[in-house]
């Protein structure tokens, strides 16, 4: 890293522990007690990208197939999701969210939404969240290709 300055070391190193610390405090706040990490971010996926086989969502999870049967085996039992044959190949299985699953996400996203809404109303002054969406903004340029 000869050739990156100090600077950019910091806020890179900076910038990934504050935003691993956001990520898992956001988790927190609508942690529910009877689902298990895992499970929580297996029904967030199948929210976010619809229809899935199981070993799809294993792959995106960066889990083997047999751990992902498990927490999907759990999510079943609380009827979060269903499974149904593949239209295109009736040896799959799609998993999809029942509507008790859709409600949990969608109300887990609320919650952790107003949570930080009323963290940036309530710990930072109107020059500070202006700060912030500048930095967000400029941060944006990481996102891209």
């Amino acid at each position: 890293m000869e050739d990156i300055s100090d600077a950019a070391v910091r806020a890179a190193r900076d910038l990934r522990v504050a935003f691993s610390r956001l990520r898992r405090r956001i988790r927190e706040v609508a942690q529910d007690a009877d689902l298990t990490p895992s499970q929580e971010s297996a029904l967030t996926l199948v929210g976010k990208h619809g229809a899935a086989t199981a070993s799809a969502l294993a792959a995106a999870e960066g889990v083997r197939p047999q751990s992902m049967a498990t927490t999907l085996a759990g999510l079943e039992q609380h009827a979060l999701i269903r499974r149904a044959p593949d239209p295109d190949d009736g040896r799959r299985q799609l998993v999809t969210l029942t509507d008790a699953g859709q409600a949990r996400v969608e109300g887990n996203r609320q919650v952790r939404e107003e949570w930080l809404a009323r963290a940036f109303q309530d710990r930072y002054s109107d020059a500070e969240r202006q700060t912030i969406l500048t930095a967000l903004e400029l941060m944006q340029r990481l996102s891209r290709p």
